[in-house]
């Protein structure tokens, strides 16, 4: 069933609610742990027709955020998700309290069981209503920036829209563009700054009530974090800092002295040669078709994936008005199918989101036979690691979207993932102080940035822009509003990415065979069993760090003078 045909029905909640509890009180009482899995099947088929509609809700919702009929739907979910947690609880306090566990881990695996334990500690009757709330806060700052209208030559562009100006060769040009849009988020600075003050008191008002120090800690357990700790990501955030910042400074360094500028202001720093960047050659639909191309030459795995995804409409690629912004992966349990969302606006990230949210639905159609929703992806930084290396896996066939300019695409492409690092833990250092100063004020949140960009980012030159000179890029950081802590998730899997770029130098199908397998298991395992798994090394491993850059700085500094 193609995705434009699906049939999207407001459930009975209240019936659903209904038949699942009847169905766990069961479970309680089941003979024997094959009963308990008999029954545990019906409960998922239950919750997997619940989690297909709210996909399909949020998904046409963020294809067009002026939707009359699917904005209404998607504050439903907002007021029902907290809902349906209190019964996924229910139902996790049965599967722990089971004399049959151990045989029940045997089959759903222990990571299961250990997410439900985490589960349990984040969610109680008394937040249901500050859940809701905290809902409807993200939803309206997705709104925001995605009916945003900024003004430029004389025209109307949505963020995205504006996104090929922020890149042209014309310096003038691309100056002018970055003015338009911090623009519009100087004007909006006070919306958004409300916003997100009330988005940390009602998080750490969560946090109090279910008996944590502060959001840090529900944080953490929010995003399933088994096992590793805030502690370790401090430890890896210092490596960063040693060993990655001066690359990236130096990376920076090399660029101003390629473009002959006396100075890298910020909006030169995405455009890297004064040719331009490379840029894919061709339209939206030139590009599908190169997709399908590539990933029928990939593997046979990845064409019947694909085939899938093109023959069923699950995929809205191209920037259009009232679209949310940004690019994501999704599951729609009942069709058993991925869905990639993003905007095409002309650059060659398009590229790199095709290839990135693809790597994401390739995971979970390769693990669609898992009917459990907790499993269909697993945590999120392992989840990454997915998506980043399939941007590298997908270096073979980067010519075919380049032509001449391939070389420059690599080295940019390349020399992205050693500067994204640092901001990445930028981010995450960001949010640790936000959320362990709850009571600091908008303006002490913009300063705290500000200072870190200098620690973690210190090449930043602002020129003049008050709104980002006083501390609000992290304005236009959605994963900052919209998904607490998620964000250090990329860098550790930005390392594990890098190390699978070197495995594909050193022995493709090795490396090949290794990545297909963790795309398998889905969310059985935890992130460091996947690491494992696929013959990485840990990220917080004393030394990994220092290995993987190495090896990416030596190619960049052989390829940095690529035209």
């Amino acid at each position: 069933m193609k995705f434009t045909e699906f049939t999207y029905t407001r459930p009975d909640v209240e019936l659903a609610k209904k038949t699942i509890l009847e169905l766990i009180e069961e479970l309680k009482t089941a003979p024997s742990a094959q009963a308990q899995l008999e029954i545990f099947a019906k409960i998922n088929k239950e919750r997997n027709t619940l989690q297909t509609m709210n996909q399909v809700t949020s998904i046409r919702y963020t294809i067009d955020t002026r939707d009359e009929f699917y904005d209404a739907e998607n504050t439903f979910w907002d007021e029902m998700k907290p809902y349906l947690d209190e019964l996924n609880v229910e139902l996790y306090k049965a599967l722990l309290d089971s004399p049959y566990q151990k045989e029940l881990e045997a089959t759903i695996g222990t990571q299961f069981f250990s997410m439900a334990k985490l589960s349990l500690k984040t969610f109680s009757k008394d937040v249901i209503e500050d859940l809701q709330e905290e809902n409807r806060l993200a939803s309206s700052y997705q709104k925001l920036l995605a009916n945003a209208k900024i003004t430029f030559k004389d025209e109307e562009f949505s963020i995205p829209g504006i996104g090929k100006y922020l890149l042209d060769e014309n310096q003038e040009i691309r100056k002018t563009a970055h003015e338009a849009k911090f623009k519009w988020f100087a004007e909006n600075e006070a919306t958004i700054d409300e916003i997100y003050d009330n988005l940390v008191k009602v998080r750490t008002k969560i946090a109090h009530k279910l008996g944590f120090k502060n959001f840090v800690e529900l944080g953490y357990v929010r995003m399933m974090r088994t096992d590793y700790n805030a502690q370790m990501v401090e430890v890896f955030r210092k490596q960063v800092l040693e060993f990655i910042t001066p690359a990236a400074t130096n990376l920076y360094k090399v660029q101003q002295e390629r473009l002959g500028f006396e100075k890298l202001a910020y909006y030169d720093e995405k455009f890297e040669y004064l040719t331009g960047n490379a840029t894919p050659k061709g339209s939206p639909e030139w590009i599908l078709e190169q997709g399908e191309k590539m990933y029928t030459q990939m593997s046979p795995e990845t064409k019947e994936f694909f085939d899938f995804m093109v023959e069923n409409d699950l995929l809205d690629l191209v920037n259009k008005d009232g679209k949310a912004g940004g690019g994501y992966c999704t599951f729609i349990p009942d069709m058993k199918a991925p869905y990639i969302f993003s905007n095409f606006n002309g650059t060659m990230g398009d590229i790199d989101v095709l290839t990135h949210e693809a790597g994401h639905a390739f995971q979970v159609y390769e693990s669609r036979h898992i009917d459990t929703i907790e499993l269909n992806f697993p945590t999120f930084e392992a989840c990454e690691i997915h998506s980043m290396s399939m941007e590298f896996f997908a270096w073979p066939w980067m010519e075919e979207f380049f032509k001449e300019e391939v070389g420059k695409y690599k080295y940019s492409h390349l020399a992205s993932a050693i500067t994204f690092i640092p901001y990445g833990v930028t981010v995450d250092a960001f949010q640790h102080f936000v959320y362990e100063n709850p009571n600091a004020t908008p303006e002490e949140r913009k300063t705290a940035w500000r200072n870190l960009e200098k620690q973690y980012l210190p090449h930043k030159d602002y020129e003049g822009c008050e709104i980002l000179e006083k501390g609000a890029w992290w304005f236009q950081q959605g994963h900052i509003f919209m998904s607490p802590f998620y964000y250090i998730d990329y860098t550790l899997a930005q390392i594990c990415a890098l190390q699978f770029w070197k495995r594909m130098h050193e022995n493709v199908d090795e490396a090949w065979a290794d990545y297909l397998k963790i795309c398998q298991i889905g969310g059985t395992k935890s992130f460091l069993e996947i690491v494992e798994y696929a013959n990485l090394n840990s990220p917080f491993e004393e030394g990994t760090v220092a290995s993987v850059i190495g090896e990416i700085t030596d190619w960049l500094r052989k390829n940095q003078n690529v035209e």
